[in-house]
């Protein structure tokens, strides 16, 4: 499908996913256009009316968004419910409007209630309570399920959500303080055994759960749908329910993955739990087997893509660091 298209547009392709999709297309010999927040305000419908009006994709890639970690998002509730409101409904409606009847919306695996089965199936949506951390967040990214799959019902476009675990990898955000998990830890151990420091501080119990995907894995999973007939989707995807999980299908504790990535930074002092902080759920594990039915594996290990992500770091402090 997607050679095929003669415009492959991806929004957000500055930011860590988008920028992972680009560089997957650019490997699978496939020339796309990028849509940032350079070249336009996503939360202005008439701007970005305009923008989609020029680039007239064939295919739209949705990869743009407001992110952050847990202290983010207990932060700044607004930005993240509205920002992401704005971004996915501006660019759904353009796309639509300008005769773009494929796109892939990229969602988050917090859409699933606090206490879901597990692993979470994509049916458990709506089944239940949100994470209260994030939820305005989730919300947004349920909102924009849902629009794609009521113009998919109405209009009979191919409009595909993918919603991912969390993610890390090339490019991630390694800010103090509004990073997720991953970045958050990498930077703290490093910068502590820079310091010499006796003692890290990580934030919770450390026993809550979680799965992590590399980036890379996300975007060649992005490609691999993209790719699958309409027909061979819907035998795996309820036409009511259009959404897709990707992860790995593995987890581990926070305490776990800080252990980790202290070994691959090489930070050999103590780590310490702050319990009076949250944990957020206790435990987010995808069911990706309806994915994997349609041919799609992750490939990259979590020791692997720690190691890689730790470089490209190191490579980029001094950016990072501004």
């Amino acid at each position: 499908m997607l050679t095929d298209c003669s415009s492959v547009v991806v929004a957000g392709a500055n930011g860590m996913v988008g920028s992972a999709i680009v560089r997957a297309l650019e490997s699978a010999g496939i020339e796309s256009k990028s849509l940032t927040r350079a070249h336009v305000d996503l939360t202005c419908q008439p701007d970005v009316q305009s923008a989609i009006e020029q680039l007239k994709p064939d295919y739209l890639f949705i990869a743009a968004a407001r992110v952050g970690g847990i202290h983010a998002n207990n932060t700044y509730p607004a930005e993240f419910i509205y920002e992401n409101l704005m971004i996915e409904c501006n660019l759904i409606k353009a796309a639509f409007d300008q005769g773009c009847r494929h796109l892939l919306f990229l969602g988050s695996s917090c859409i699933y209630p606090r206490h879901a089965e597990q692993p979470m199936q994509e049916s458990e949506l709506l089944a239940g309570l949100l994470e209260p951390t994030n939820e305005p967040y989730a919300v947004a990214k349920i909102a924009g399920i849902k629009l794609c799959e009521s113009f998919n019902r109405q209009y009979e476009t191919d409009y595909r959500c993918l919603m991912p675990t969390n993610l890390y990898g090339q490019g991630d955000n390694f800010h103090t303080e509004d990073s997720h998990v991953i970045p958050a830890l990498m930077r703290r151990f490093h910068e502590a055994k820079d310091g010499e420091l006796d003692s890290v501080t990580v934030w919770g119990t450390g026993t809550p759960k979680r799965e992590f995907l590399h980036v890379d894995d996300l975007a060649a999973g992005c490609l691999a749908l993209a790719d699958v007939d309409k027909q061979e989707l819907m035998a795996q995807v309820d036409p009511m329910l259009s959404h897709l999980n990707i992860g790995t299908g593995v987890d581990l504790s926070i305490r776990e993955l800080a252990e980790s990535i202290a070994s691959v930074v090489g930070y050999a002092g103590q780590i310490d739990f702050d319990a009076s902080k949250p944990d957020g759920p206790p435990r987010k594990l995808l069911n990706i087997d309806k994915l994997k039915a349609l041919g799609w594996q992750p490939s990259i290990g979590l020791e692997s893509g720690l190691r890689a992500t730790y470089r490209w770091y190191l490579e980029n402090l001094e950016k990072i660091r501004n």
